[in-house]
């Protein structure tokens, strides 16, 4: 009896196959940038609740706090480190394969920190691990976001580069929302409870986002664009002499993103210290954490898409002289002990234009530099902006708040004021990339000099 004949199954064609791939890249970057920083973040928020009292004990509670945002620091001290060892052979060696090893090393990283010992059980060994443990974290984060973000722009289609590639800067809110959902879960423990296992828990299941994360970045192709070069033998031997060559474009790179990562670090990790100070209770300022990082989200899309229209300039100039606007108010609002106050400060009033200042950054990060060094030119500009910023923010304003009073963040919210004016001058300063093909090789030249623009 003979076998019926089974229909061929039609072959996807070239577009259907390129849509397919871009929906992997998009996935792998957001997925990966989720994974990197809640990890990342998960120890900045757990910093604030613990680590002085299980790390740095023996301290008074200002220097035990001080001690704790120093390790958080040091975290943001790596990521130019990463961004350069990771810029350096992604240029070389091509993308793909410096994604997988830096979502491994951030992975492995966080694992180990759920399994530290503390300052009782071992001393000073605690303490020291910590900050090594802490250093790996901040040379894979350095990695994972310009890897990630020029992989997307590098598949993406000219028009929609900027709302594809906020999918990738999505990444830091979500993984920030995912931690902390997570850790409020454990922090309902009594207070015993949760400093002796409840917050270890949520960095053991970085394990698990790990394998997650790992089988969908290894469905991921090489970008194209890279390919093209590496075809043509233009791969750049050392690329970050070539950019520090003609710094400007990394100068301004690192400053249009400057604000954004400072109202970051104040409204989220100095924000649960000085709300604990207050007097808020350990869950409400977690939630009002969970609100911070879902506004910032949705807002990057957005803020992306409407570059794709309009240009990036005028969407980051916005952005950043509204930040500058709400800072005071911000830090008025959490300094009430009102709760709702606190809600609306953090979970809408801050946010909303700090992630409408980082949507649009990966696309114009991406369009200010060459193929040949763009994965090392992308990554020190944000990464450079992030331990300018970010990793210093939380000790300056410990430091600030301490001068003006326990309860009065003026100088603080000063702070964020002057650092987001910063962005606004360097975005006023470069040169709009809208539009910009991405298939040169070295770094573009701007249209105007920068003396046009002063």
């Amino acid at each position: 009896m003979s076998q019926p004949v089974r229909a061929a199954q039609p072959v996807p064609g070239p577009g259907e196959q390129r849509r397919t791939q871009m929906r992997r890249v998009v996935l792998s970057g957001l997925l990966g940038s989720t994974i990197e920083y809640y990890d990342f973040m998960l120890y900045g928020t757990v910093a604030s609740l613990v680590f002085d009292k299980l790390f740095f004990t023996g301290l008074t509670p200002p220097a035990g706090t001080i001690a704790a945002f120093g390790t958080f620091a040091v975290g943001y001290l790596a990521r130019p480190l990463g961004g350069a060892l990771f810029g350096h052979f992604g240029d070389r060696l091509g993308r793909k394969a410096m994604l997988v090893l830096s979502m491994a090393m951030m992975g492995v990283a966080s694992t180990l920190i759920g399994l530290l010992p503390t300052h009782d059980q071992v001393g000073n060994l605690a303490p020291t691990l910590l900050v090594v443990l802490r250093l790996v974290q901040g040379v894979a984060v350095g990695g994972e976001w310009g890897g990630a973000a020029l992989l997307t722009a590098e598949h993406a289609a000219r028009r929609r580069r900027g709302l594809l590639t906020s999918y990738v800067q999505m990444g830091g809110p979500a993984g920030t929302v995912l931690s902390t959902l997570v850790l409020t879960l454990f922090a309902t423990l009594p207070d015993d409870q949760f400093l002796s296992w409840g917050w270890r828990v949520p960095f053991l299941l970085s394990a698990a986002l790990l394998a997650m994360g790992l089988f969908v970045r290894l469905k991921v192709t090489e970008s194209p664009l890279f390919a093209e070069v590496r075809q043509n033998n233009a791969v750049v031997r050392r690329p970050l002499v070539e950019i520090l060559r003609r710094p400007k474009p990394l100068l301004l790179a690192c400053f249009v993103v400057f604000g954004a990562t400072v109202s970051q670090a104040l409204t989220s990790v100095f924000a649960i210290s000085f709300a604990t100070g207050v007097g808020y209770a350990r869950t409400d300022i977690l939630v009002g954490q969970l609100f911070n990082g879902i506004t910032a989200a949705a807002a990057m899309p957005l803020s992306a898409a409407l570059s794709d229209r309009i240009g990036r300039r005028p969407v980051l100039l916005g952005a950043a002289l509204t930040l500058a606007v709400v800072a005071f108010p911000v830090f008025l609002m959490v300094g009430t002990g009102s709760v709702p106050l606190m809600m609306l400060a953090l979970g809408l009033l801050a946010p909303l234009p700090m992630g409408a200042l980082l949507g649009p950054v990966p696309a114009l990060f991406s369009e200010m530099f060459g193929t040949s060094t763009r994965y090392t030119g992308v990554s020190m500009g944000y990464q450079l902006a992030a331990v300018l910023g970010g990793g210093l923010a939380p000790l300056a304003a410990t430091t600030l708040l301490s001068v003006s009073g326990t309860h009065r963040p003026t100088l603080v919210a000063l702070y964020m004021v002057v650092a987001c004016l910063i962005s606004a001058t360097a975005i006023h300063l470069t040169t709009e990339t809208h539009g910009h093909a991405l298939d040169h090789t070295t770094t573009p030249v701007p249209e105007k000099p920068l003396a046009d623009h002063l």
